[in-house]
């Protein structure tokens, strides 16, 4: 397809043309989807309804109205820098939706793709009692999505959202902000538990780093461009969850659940833990690897967690929790 940008903006007119355009264009050049979008086409049609302030089920319509010249050419660019760059498209337009919330993001936070989301949206029944919620915990926050997200499940709920990561924070304080949550929802600077006071919690929940060594080189470009802290967890990918498992009994009051995303890490984790019952949770809308503990299980395994040999603190220099 001719790419020449005059050429471009002469010929296509309609936001059918630039979605058709875009979708061509991000399948020639091979770039990878996995921040939001599936496929070329979910992907341009993304990247125009943003352009054009409009949502996503915009009616159909409207794929036939002509795009202003400065709305052409603001696509052509963020089209052609997605291709360049090889980043996800939410850190062209700091924009991504998780739970049905919008947020901010950049280069500093992990794109929000968690299926932890729809454990949100359901209030996380029928293991805890959505009314006798009084505090979250959500480590490893990164934009803040998760907790902004069970302040907004749990209104009556106070919220610590903790990362090892000073910019992560401060993208998350811009989104807490954004959302009006500043007297619900606490930041911490904190490597896990390290900085928490004494407080125990209903409800620990976390998307930590989980991708292993050897994964995390082999990944797309476009997971690259996420921060390393954010994904890569050590030899077995397991470094963090081992040190959040060691911390959570501690942590959590009587009849909590704690709740970690370990993704792609899943079957390491069940390997190195035969003695736990990890219950794996399923998904209505697609995701994997995530698992649920009470309290009463991180409690019978206190030792077992906090004994747990790994490759983790000699090769990522990890204190106990």
């Amino acid at each position: 397809m001719n790419t020449n940008p005059r050429s471009v903006l002469e010929t296509l007119t309609t936001v059918r043309d630039y979605i058709r355009w875009g979708a061509t264009r991000f399948s020639e050049a091979g770039v990878f989807f996995g921040h939001g979008t599936g496929t070329a086409l979910d992907e341009a049609a993304a990247l125009v309804m943003h352009v054009i302030r409009q949502p996503h089920d915009m009616p159909s319509g409207y794929f036939s109205a002509v795009l202003t010249f400065e709305e052409r050419e603001r696509i052509l660019h963020l089209v052609e820098r997605r291709i360049e760059a090889r980043v996800p498209l939410p850190y062209l337009t700091h924009e991504a939706w998780f739970a049905g919330l919008k947020f901010y993001v950049d280069e500093r936070v992990l794109v929000p793709r968690s299926p932890i989301a729809e454990l949100i949206e359901n209030q996380f029944q029928p293991w805890l009692v959505p009314d006798a919620v009084g505090d979250v915990l959500d480590l490893c926050t990164g934009s803040g999505c998760i907790a902004i997200a069970c302040a907004e499940a749990f209104p009556q709920a106070r919220v610590d959202a903790v990362d090892i990561s000073g910019g992560a924070l401060e993208v998350a304080g811009m989104n807490v902000r954004a959302h009006g949550l500043e007297e619900t929802v606490r930041l911490v600077h904190s490597d896990l538990y390290r900085q928490l006071d004494g407080s125990r919690y209903d409800l620990i929940v976390s998307n930590p780093p989980y991708v292993n060594l050897q994964e995390w080189r082999a990944l797309p470009p476009e997971y690259h461009a996420e921060p390393r802290l954010g994904l890569e967890s050590g030899e077995d990918g397991l470094d963090c969850i081992r040190r959040i498992l060691a911390g959570a009994a501690d942590r959590l009051k009587p009849g909590g659940v704690l709740v970690v995303e370990v993704g792609s890490s899943a079957e390491a984790l069940a390997a190195a833990f035969p003695e736990v019952e990890f219950l794996w949770l399923d998904f209505e809308h697609g995701g994997e690897g995530v698992f649920l503990l009470t309290a009463a299980q991180v409690e019978r395994h206190r030792k077992l967690f906090e004994h747990s040999p790994g490759p983790e603190t000699a090769a990522a220099g990890h204190s106990p929790p």
